[in-house]
């Protein structure tokens, strides 16, 4: 059963004028630990993908935020809401703390979609319940 669905669309060159004018910060507050550690990576070697790197994150945590229907208030906060991959690639939300128990109490699992062109990274997140399964 769905419980939510969330999308965002992010200015790839509003992030880049963000990082621009804030420098680390902007990232240390958006990006967890593991997210943080490939940013530094992409941006040392080519800043632009660094930039499309933090957009596309910040886009997919909106978006989730706004599936799970709290905005960005408690327990969802940016650096408990991460965006791994599954072996095949395919990009996964994991949770931490709070934001994971929350999510946990509610069954909830979710599918999500992230692509960025040029200008703009876009997110596409849907929660849905997925009752446990009883033996």
């Amino acid at each position: 059963m769905i419980y939510g669905i969330g999308t965002d669309i992010c200015d790839i060159r509003r992030i880049a004028a963000s990082v621009a004018q804030h420098g680390e910060r902007f990232a240390q507050r958006v990006l967890a630990d593991g997210e943080l550690l490939t940013w530094r990576q992409r941006s040392a070697r080519w800043p632009a993908r660094g930039h499309s790197f933090l957009a596309t994150r910040f886009a997919m945590k909106e978006a989730f935020s706004k599936a799970i229907g709290l905005g960005m208030r408690s327990p969802m906060g940016w650096r408990l809401c991460e965006v791994g991959h599954a072996p095949s690639g395919q990009p996964c939300i994991i949770t931490h703390g709070a934001l994971r128990e929350w999510c946990g109490q509610r069954h909830l699992q979710f599918q999500v979609s992230l692509s960025d062109e040029k200008d703009y990274a876009v997110a596409f997140c849907i929660a849905q319940i997925v009752p446990p399964v009883r033996e």
